[in-house]
């Protein structure tokens, strides 16, 4: 068994394809710097990422998939799933080696398993877009925090940019740590330390809460049970609809 080692990035990940065929040694199994190797294997190549071998890697899939096919390989990257890093490699490798495109290609395992973590990944995305819950600061600006199964932030972020284009606002994402702060014309990532607050709760204390806040959340959650019919509660289908993960961060369901 050959491992290849790389730094968990989707650079890194195009690197260890450009290697691969520098080396003329293809990788049974790739594994992220830090995490444990199998027991047993032949060799354990470090893969160091550099951007032009990236580039090149990428322009020469530019060359064999359709611009969606390009965005599925790069969303389907956000999965963040250690297993999946070889799935890709291999769909990669055989999209760079065929003669036509592999895209629909649903008699190939990796093609089959590429289509379906893109959709999980999109799927994520969209439940972000449902069910985030901007909380209105004293400053003027709308702050969230979101724990979303997959890295999706930079996917849902356009969204949010494109409905509220004058607004300022924080989207942050507890689990990865890290945040994109948009100021009404550009969009920048930040990072906040997890003690504070209203990174730890999820909820503006009441010094940072715009004065109306907390009525309009009140507002609203009378809203939700005032709609609500009784006797077709189906709580069953309910969770199903709106995953339990996102509930701590609903203001209805606080």
């Amino acid at each position: 068994m050959t491992i290849f080692v790389f730094d968990g990035s989707f650079d890194g990940l195009l690197t260890a394809v450009f290697d691969a065929y520098s080396w003329r040694c293809f990788p049974d199994m790739l594994v992220r710097e830090g995490e444990v190797l199998p027991m047993f294997y032949d060799e354990c190549r470090d893969v160091v990422t550099d951007e032009a071998k990236s580039s090149r890697v990428w322009r020469g899939l530019e060359k064999k998939l359709s611009r969606s096919a390009l965005s599925a390989v790069v969303a389907s990257f956000l999965c963040e799933i250690p297993e999946y890093d070889t799935v890709l490699f291999r769909y990669i490798r055989k999209a760079i080696d065929s003669p036509v495109s592999i895209e629909t290609d649903f008699s190939d395992a990796d093609v089959v398993e590429m289509t379906r973590m893109v959709r999980r990944v999109n799927g994520e995305a969209h439940r972000v877009k449902q069910f985030v819950r901007f909380q209105k600061a004293a400053d003027g600006s709308y702050f969230a925090v979101i724990e979303p199964l997959y890295n999706v932030l930079a996917i849902a972020m356009p969204h949010f940019v494109d409905r509220f284009s004058s607004m300022s606002f924080l989207l942050y994402d507890k689990r990865r740590g890290f945040g994109c702060y948009y100021d009404g014309k550009e969009t920048r990532q930040v990072t906040l330390p997890e003690e504070l607050p209203h990174i730890a709760t999820g909820r503006l204390p009441a010094e940072m809460m715009d004065d109306d806040e907390l009525l309009l959340q009140d507002m609203w959650r009378t809203y939700f049970k005032a709609i609500a019919i009784k006797e077709r509660s189906n709580p069953r289908k309910q969770r199903q609809d709106m995953p339990v993960r996102f509930w701590k961060y609903l203001t209805e369901k606080q």
